[in-house]
């Protein structure tokens, strides 16, 4: 009985986290949401470019026209950083 428990209660956990994860990654605009899909549609990991191409949207309302490069369209975007100095927005 306990190791019944047990499992319900890990599968519970295990599917409450894979439900809520992708909600809680999306840019809270919907127009930041729709661009930076077309910004990270051939990213080799998406979920982290459509993350941080959220949070970049959100500061500067802009993202970058295609899918790499064109920063010289949107400087915010362009000059945001890490701590370690690398570019923040993909």
């Amino acid at each position: 009985m306990k190791v019944l428990f047990a499992t319900l209660l890990v599968c519970s956990l295990l599917l409450c986290s894979s439900i809520l994860e992708p909600v809680m990654a999306q840019p809270r605009s919907p127009s930041c949401a729709g661009k930076c899909k077309a910004r990270c549609r051939k990213a080799a990991v998406w979920e982290r470019c459509f993350k941080y191409c959220g949070i970049c949207c959100e500061k500067c309302k802009c993202v970058p026209s295609g899918t790499y490069g064109n920063k010289h369209e949107c400087p915010c975007y362009r000059d945001m950083v890490t701590n370690k100095g690398k570019p923040k927005c993909p």
